[in-house]
């Protein structure tokens, strides 16, 4: 698919006319970049103040990627528990450093989710003893892997 149809023109174009969206089916936001341009102008010029109060307060704090863009973030608070976070779980830490290293030099290549082939995935590992060895999955087979086996340590730890 090298063109895309905008919701809010209608106009078939490019996807280099779209900006990338990791979030959407295809990679591509559904809006050309045009439309999005004019949204957020006018969205600006509607709500100049509160623009401007959040990007005093942007200047400070970083702000989360998510979908909840409004709860900042202390950097220092954040930093700590990155650091924390490795302190806690060295093996997996150590296993992702590794995996990442060997992506970015092209040793390993992603591959399609072993269960319904789609293209986006996360690396799964079932043992942090060996990093390059790793189950590629999309979100949504990730997701649903980790809930099992959440589930069935719950269970186990029940029966003690």
């Amino acid at each position: 698919m090298e063109h895309k149809k905008c919701f809010k023109c209608n106009k078939i174009k490019p996807l280099s006319d779209f900006y990338k969206h990791p979030q959407m089916s295809d990679g591509y936001l559904n809006k050309c970049k045009e439309c999005t341009k004019k949204d957020t102008n006018e969205y600006r010029n509607n709500n100049i103040e509160k623009c401007r109060e959040y990007d005093r307060e942007r200047g400070h704090l970083e702000y989360r990627k998510e979908a909840n863009r409004k709860r900042p973030v202390d950097k220092n608070k954040r930093r700590e528990y990155i650091r924390n976070y490795r302190k806690k779980y060295p093996k997996k830490t150590r296993a992702v450093r590794i995996l990442n290293y060997n992506l970015r030099k092209g040793y390993i290549k992603k591959l399609p989710c072993e269960i319904c082939g789609c293209l986006k995935v996360h690396a799964h590992h079932d043992d942090y003893n060996f990093p390059l060895n790793v189950r590629w999955l999309c979100i949504k087979h990730h997701s649903e892997l980790h809930t099992k086996i959440n589930e069935k340590n719950r269970n186990g730890k029940r029966k003690i």
